[in-house]
């Protein structure tokens, strides 16, 4: 193989042009430039390779759905049960069975950027979902796990077509007109589950950045609500907002002592 340009090798790799026999002859080469871009592209397909293993054993619960029978198969999760402003989102998401996505997992352990794109493909690529918002107002009146599961309830009934099976993380849903599963960490063992947390934690951040907007002091676009010591520093500071959720014990105990 002749010998090219450390530029237009990056650029062979970059496109994935390098096939194996390329690979082979570049071994060979002894500049310190062309041996450090062989072991990038080694670590990226080691990479890759890991990343393929884990979606797909991310697709069992589907696959197991599918094999019975289950056409349309809808992963539910929520984003804000925990922290003390906000509303609680919950998403559902029916994927093509198909669809493959490397790197999808739990939201939580994905960076905001990836977390934007795969939102968008997830949104471009599902054969249906729905997403649901429920207020801090409602949270207080009906408490954060029925809060949660009317969420959840809301995006389900959202879906056209309606699923044969629902995947949900770490909830029981009665009342579902088709079969249901509940996961412990479904987020992280279930591509459709997985893609309901990204869309659901993706549109909860968006509404925190907005009330920041609003209510700088908090930092709702560092914290996303929760209760952080600079969080509980504010609320002690300057009170609850109109949305803080009432019911839970550091802002009742605001309210109770102001």
């Amino acid at each position: 193989m002749e010998k090219q340009s450390i530029s237009i090798l990056k650029q062979l790799i970059d496109n994935g042009e390098l096939n194996e026999a390329m690979l082979e002859a570049l071994k060979k080469d002894e500049r310190k430039g062309v041996q450090k871009l062989i072991h990038t592209y080694e670590r990226r397909l080691a990479k890759e390779k890991e990343l393929e293993k884990q979606f797909l054993e991310m697709c069992r619960f589907e696959k197991e759905a599918f094999a019975i029978g289950k056409q349309y198969v809808a992963g539910i999760d929520e984003a804000g049960r925990g922290p003390l402003a906000g509303p609680v989102v919950a998403a559902a998401v029916i994927l093509p069975q198909d669809f493959r996505l490397l790197g999808l997992n739990d939201s939580k352990q994905i960076n905001e950027a990836t977390r934007k794109k795969f939102f968008m493909i997830i949104k471009q690529e599902a054969i249906s979902y729905g997403i649901s918002i429920i207020s801090n107002e409602t949270i207080d009146e009906i408490n954060i796990f029925e809060a949660t599961k009317l969420a959840m309830r809301d995006a389900v009934d959202q879906l056209n077509p309606k699923p044969n099976h629902v995947l949900i993380d770490a909830v029981q849903l009665k009342g579902l007109p088709c079969t249901s599963e509940s996961i412990i960490k479904g987020d992280a063992k279930s591509i459709s589950i997985a893609a309901a947390s990204i869309l659901a934690k993706v549109t909860r951040d968006h509404l925190m950045k907005e009330l920041h907007q609003q209510y700088p002091n908090y930092d709702f676009i560092s914290n996303m609500g929760y209760g952080t010591k600079h969080h509980l520093d504010m609320l002690q500071e300057y009170g609850a907002t109109p949305y803080h959720r009432k019911s839970f014990a550091p802002v009742r105990d605001v309210l109770t002592n102001s």
